[in-house]
């Protein structure tokens, strides 16, 4: 007598799971960070391809590049954005400036954020004493107006590119410090840390496996912020004399070396101007849309 046989069940197909959108795909569907994007792509792209967008060099003073009084050409076929002072092409000192700008902006930031980091999460992960003497410093250091002391630091050192970053550096870490403090004296009190300390984890392997991964859309989201003002303050201490020196062009120090022909010929201070203001610009938007990508708490906000 044959065993009855079950009936078989319907085999119920997994629903299908779409993979979710990637960060760059969640910018670009927003129209302030696609912007932002879109000026971001263009400086860099600038920058990168400066030789081949323009037949003049950043220095070159061209024998048709002043009046026959001796005063800059506006913009025209030959030099779009106009001449300066000394008969160079605008344009080309805009295109070589922007990489004074990044370089500046990417490393400076980098090595504030490097910085800021590694104090906020010692900080915040040990407390006690070595907490509470880092965050004391940190205070000290935010008691300074960060341009007054960027300005101390850069007349005690001699004012170069590697300089200029170094100082601005040693200024904007601070904002890093106070926020990743904060993150990681958050994550250290939580229940899975707890359990890592008790099955015998070091605190190597619970800050490089545990707390950085969580504070890594912090991180990510801080630096592009930073470079805005990075930015902003390059440009600020190359305008005041103290930042890159001429001839290496800077948008700061072509606004510096031409603020006397403001009236004559704005559109040497103009340009310059609207460059800094779009990347700065640029920077802050894709940041504040990071932030709300990245941070599930902003959603919605």
């Amino acid at each position: 007598m044959s065993s009855p046989v079950a009936p078989e069940l319907p085999v119920q197909e997994s629903p299908i799971t779409r993979p979710r959108p990637g960060v760059l795909r969640k910018l670009a569907q927003r129209p302030l960070a696609l912007i932002g994007l879109v000026i971001v792509a263009l400086v860099v792209g600038g920058a990168l391809l400066a030789p081949w967008l323009t037949s003049f060099g950043p220095n070159d003073q061209t024998f048709d590049g002043l009046t026959l009084s001796g005063e800059p050409l506006p913009p025209n076929a030959t030099f779009w954005l106009g001449t300066d002072l000394l008969g160079r092409d605008l344009f080309t000192r805009i295109l070589y400036g922007a990489r004074t700008s990044l370089i500046i902006g990417i490393v400076a930031n980098g090595i504030a954020l490097l910085i800021g980091t590694l104090v906020g999460v010692i900080a915040g992960y040990f407390r006690g004493w070595v907490g509470s003497v880092l965050m004391r410093f940190t205070d000290l250091m935010m008691a300074f107006p960060a341009l007054l002391l960027a300005i101390c630091l850069a007349a005690v050192f001699q004012p170069s590119l590697w300089i200029v970053a170094l100082v601005i550096a040693l200024v904007n870490w601070v904002q890093t410090a106070r926020v990743m403090y904060t993150q990681t004296s958050s994550l250290a009190e939580r229940e899975f840390i707890d359990a890592e300390r008790t099955i015998g984890a070091g605190s190597p392997r619970i800050l490089f496996r545990h707390i950085l991964p969580h504070l890594l859309p912090t991180i990510i989201v801080w630096g592009t912020l930073g470079i805005s003002t990075t930015v902003l303050l390059e440009a600020t201490l190359s305008y005041l004399g103290i930042g890159v020196q001429p001839p290496t062009p800077s948008w700061g120090n072509i606004i510096f070396e031409n603020q006397t022909y403001f009236q004559a010929a704005p559109w040497l201070v103009f340009f310059p101007g609207i460059a800094i203001l779009a990347l700065a610009l640029a920077f802050n938007l894709i940041g504040d849309a990071l932030r709300d990508i990245l941070d599930p708490t902003q959603q919605g906000r």
